[in-house]
């Protein structure tokens, strides 16, 4: 019997730990998913730069989101309506970092630069990820943390065109902003309620975050008018609002809920790798030498921090 009870809690383990790997690796699909639909909402946001005011872009982000998961989430969010009041500040601030202060920022970015630079600007937010965790207590462990200097490094250099230099525009600070801000929601997300479901949880942060931005939407069409929706935009707000908010956000939640913000942050650096490649096939943009360099370092600290 006892050799049994052996066998029987060796099998036990060894499912539990294939369960557990099953889940990291669904976690980290589930992050590129986000990273790689995110990366192409940067050449939208930089393509309705000059046509849709960053507020109005915002505002009919979320709306068309909250309509798009409205038929999957309005009944969870009914059911649990009670614990939506309960933890409505937690929401509230989740829904300030991640809703609305990070996608005006980027609207506002895509004004004066590129959308090549919003990705790789964006990229430095794992960092701010990794620091939440380390002060909440988690440890990083070294290979982790080495990657992450790696994949930073590649950022830098890509970003200073092969050498460590700062030179900035009024638009990638901006990004800076959107890229602390997205950090501190991604932070928030793992002190989300255990019971709160995540459906409930989107679709009442799109609700939110639409009627967050309403007066500041009221006066932008006073002061700079509407915009005139043309196949283009539409097609630019529905990406934006169906792919870029209700879908990569939904991914987004539940791999930070399943690996948690820093392992999830690390393959959030192939952000600037996609929109590259992105660049490359809808604009034309080429990648030379120097850049793929630069991408080799970031894919390889991507591989290293998001392996156990």
């Amino acid at each position: 019997m006892a050799v049994m009870d052996r066998v029987r809690t060796v099998t036990q383990d060894a499912e539990g730990t294939g369960r557990k790997k099953g889940a990291a690796g669904l976690g980290v699909l589930l992050a590129l998913l986000a990273t790689v639909v995110w990366s192409g909402s940067f050449v939208a946001t930089r393509g309705m730069a000059d046509s849709v005011p960053p507020v109005q872009a915002v505002f009919w982000r979320w709306t068309i989101a909250a309509v798009a998961v409205a038929p999957f989430a309005a009944r969870q969010a009914w059911r649990q309506r009670a614990l939506i009041r309960e933890h409505f500040g937690y929401i509230a601030l989740a829904t300030l970092f991640g809703v609305t202060l990070y996608n005006t920022l980027v609207h506002q970015a895509g004004l004066t630069t590129s959308a090549s630079n919003m990705g790789m600007i964006m990229a430095a937010s794992p960092v701010v990820m990794a620091l939440y965790a380390r002060l909440g207590g988690e440890r990083l462990g070294a290979r982790r943390t080495f990657g992450l200097a790696l994949a930073a490094l590649g950022v830098l250099l890509l970003v200073g065109k092969g050498s460590i230099r700062f030179d900035f525009t009024a638009g990638d600070l901006w990004m800076f902003g959107a890229a602390l801000s997205f950090a501190t929601y991604s932070a928030l997300l793992k002190r989300k309620p255990a019971e709160l479901g995540g459906l409930a949880f989107l679709i009442t942060t799109f609700v939110l975050g639409a009627l967050m931005l309403a007066p500041a939407y009221a006066v932008s069409v006073r002061v700079q008018g509407g915009f005139e929706v043309t196949p283009s935009t539409a097609g630019m707000l529905l990406y934006v609002g169906v792919f870029s908010s209700a879908v990569a956000f939904f991914a987004w939640n539940r791999a930070v809920s399943i690996i948690g913000a820093a392992r999830a942050g690390v393959v959030y650096y192939l952000q600037p790798v996609c929109v590259a490649g992105l660049g490359l096939l809808l604009i034309g943009e080429r990648t030379g030498p120097a850049q793929l360099l630069c991408m080799a370092l970031i894919l390889g600290g991507v591989g290293l921090g998001a392996r156990r």
